[in-house]
């Protein structure tokens, strides 16, 4: 399928343009899409299956909103107003008649009697009264919006085709390369204890600026120790400078100013609750409400609109009534001397949005529709593969110890029996038609692929001679019988001896720290040789681990495994050493940068047993409110195949 895509692109000034880079990454590889930015794209919409307008309140849409009215297609509505943006394409040059007939099409007589004042001067525009979408939705083939709230006041507009609700994508893994929580804390003068609250984005008075500011100062008279960042760009109807000298705020309250995404990102993760407020409302979604919650940060919000489609356990929400003031002070007093509750609420949001909201699941769901749209079908929401998982296999220790053939393999099995078993735990079940390939394969679970997990041919490879293969054979104690092709190669350098899409599943266990040049290479090979929506599972040593942050503050080495070898007596090295090891943020990267979506992340232990020693690092951790999930001492990801590699040389790995 073949889409046309129209929508302003970074460094255009619109929350949109981030939006749709985020999303076209992985559309583009699910479908062929040509990006038009503006008049001089060159694009004949005519020429594809289907076009998508992505639709802001802003001039940056302008030539999107244009073209979907002379060439239908699916339109985007971020919003459920677009008065601001059509005012912008008519009032602005001077068009006063076309901004009438504009008017009258979507409100009627009376509509168009107020804009006879708006022409006169007499008044401003009725922005909040008349939506201008009338004519848009009118001649659109499909509609796409995060929430309910919009596609109804499109239907309302006289919308009668086909919609979608697709949620708002989130930066999930952003945090994979730390923001520096503690770093940016230390610059604003405050401890890891100080409870510190957040407003974000542009600075404008409908996002209850100035009643979460009076509910602060409420707050600062049952609790002093609070402080407050507003980060931002103000509007030019906000004297906040002058508002928080009046409101005596001024030793309590900082006013950061606009910054990049970087620094905008490193102040989301230093504060510990965010305030993400609007009123009145046209059904937006807030990008940085997304952001935060991908952070895991405790997040209120006003009951209003798209945002009260939320899931409750996600955030707290605020109606706008009377109570607004109360509710604010009294659920800002809980977070700050609750933190346990504040991170609780916070990891159920990033658990939600890891779940729902990832830019891949949003663009599996684009895609999907705008085959349907293409096609003039109905769209059935799809369940998307990877959403209902199959049932894991159990395997009992016994039977992984049962292969264990020499004293040597019996005390590395005893060692890692815990990791062993979880790994064949997370090795999605095969059939007798699906092949497997275990990279560094030893046999001590390669006959469990078969014997139990169902594979019908299991592959091994190992380091060596590239066209080799030896063929390796295990009885097991209880007699069982198993045989396998091991082939040889150079991970790092050679094409692996398999051709493209041959395999349904790939173990590459306890190998990626060991490759001293590049692991990419063995990253894209792995994506070669997998069917489309096929499974890597990965395992590797965490740096982050308790034991490796406790090591590194008593003075010494993070590393799992940081020893030289030595050689045999023949003078032979047997065995690569740890070359690098890796965070499980670096880990999402590395599957991310590969094609892969990240079905599973999580850490646990080489052997299960009690680590009282570490007892006072988890304690440490609390107290600075850094994160201690994924601190297990090895690594578990599953990656789910979506594309081919994005980025061969990520700059977060390579030099």
């Amino acid at each position: 399928m073949r889409v046309a895509c129209f929508t302003p692109l970074p460094p255009s000034p619109s929350g949109i343009a981030d939006y749709s880079a985020a999303l076209l990454e992985p559309l583009k590889r699910l479908c062929e899409v040509e990006v038009v930015t503006g008049e001089r794209g060159g694009c004949t919409p005519s020429g594809f299956d289907i076009c998508l307008y992505q639709i802001g309140n802003n001039p940056w849409h302008e030539h999107a909103y244009r073209t979907a009215l002379r060439h239908p297609g699916v339109v985007v509505l971020h919003e459920a107003n677009l008065h601001h943006l059509i005012a912008e394409m008519t009032i602005r040059p001077g068009d006063w008649d076309a901004y009438m007939r504009e008017v009258e099409f979507d409100g009627g007589a009376a509509a168009l009697a107020y804009a006879a004042k708006v022409r006169a001067l007499q008044a401003g525009p009725d922005y909040d009264g008349v939506p201008m979408l009338r004519r848009l939705v009118g001649s659109a083939r499909g509609l796409i919006a995060h929430s309910e709230y919009v596609i109804a006041a499109a239907r309302e507009a006289g919308y009668k085709g086909p919609a979608a609700r697709i949620p708002h994508g989130a930066w999930v893994g952003q945090s994979a390369m730390p923001a520096q929580r503690m770093e940016f804390r230390q610059q604003l003068g405050i401890d890891a204890n100080t409870p510190l609250i957040g407003i974000f984005g542009h600075l404008k008075p409908y996002k209850r600026i100035v009643e979460s500011l009076r509910a602060f100062q409420r707050l600062l008279r049952t609790d002093p120790r609070p402080r407050m960042i507003l980060v931002g760009e103000p509007h030019q109807d906000l004297a906040l400078e002058s508002m928080l000298t009046r409101m005596d705020l001024r030793g309590s309250v900082r006013l950061i100013g606009r910054t990049e995404i970087e620094e905008f990102t490193s102040y989301l993760a230093a504060c510990d609750v965010i305030l993400n407020l609007r009123y009145p409302t046209v059904g937006e979604t807030s990008g940085t409400l997304l952001r935060a919650m991908s952070l895991g940060k405790a997040v209120l919000v006003s009951s209003v609109g798209a945002f009260a489609e939320f899931p409750d356990d996600t955030c707290l929400k605020v109606p706008v009534d009377t109570s607004e003031e109360d509710l604010l002070t009294d659920y800002m007093q809980l977070l700050v001397q609750r933190p346990d509750l504040a991170q609780a609420m916070g990891a159920r949001a990033r658990g939600w949005v890891e779940r729902e909201c990832s830019w891949s699941r949003t663009a599996a769901l684009y895609h999907s529709f705008l085959e349907s749209v293409a096609a003039g079908g109905e769209w059935s929401r799809p369940v998307l593969e990877g959403a209902e998982p199959a049932e894991p296999v159990s395997v009992e220790p016994g039977y992984i110890r049962s292969w264990a053939q020499t004293d040597e393999s019996r005390g590395y099995v005893e060692t890692h029996i815990t990791r062993l078993r979880r790994t064949l735990e997370l090795v999605p079940p095969g059939k007798a038609e699906d092949r497997i390939l275990e990279m560094g394969a030893y046999l001590q679970i390669t006959p469990a692929l078969r014997l139990k997990l169902g594979y019908g041919e299991v592959r091994g490879c190992y380091y060596g001679p590239a066209g080799n293969a030896d063929r390796k054979a295990a009885v097991s104690s209880h007699g069982e019988e198993f045989a396998c092709e091991l082939d040889l190669f150079d991970a790092e350098k050679d094409r692996f001896p398999y051709e493209d899409e041959y395999f349904s599943t790939v173990l590459c266990c306890e190998l990626l720290e060991h490759l001293p040049n590049d692991p990419m290479h063995m990253m894209a090979e792995i994506n070669r040789i997998l069917k489309p929506g096929g499974h890597l599972l990965l395992t590797t040593p965490n740096i982050s681990s308790l034991r490796a942050v406790s090591a590194i503050l008593q003075g010494y080495h993070p590393g799992f495994f940081p020893s030289y070898l030595r050689p045999n007596e023949d003078g032979v090295m047997c065995d690569a050493r740890h070359n690098r090891e890796y965070t499980p943020g670096e880990i999402q990267l590395l599957l991310a940068d590969a094609g892969f979506e990240v079905e599973k992340l999580e850490t646990g232990e080489f052997l299960e047993e009690p680590k009282p020693e570490l007892i006072w690092v988890e304690d440490l951790m609390r107290r600075y409110k850094l994160p201690s999930e994924l601190r297990g001492d090895g690594i578990y990801a599953v990656g789910r195949k979506e594309g081919p590699v994005s980025v061969r040389y990520p700059a977060w790995l390579y030099s």
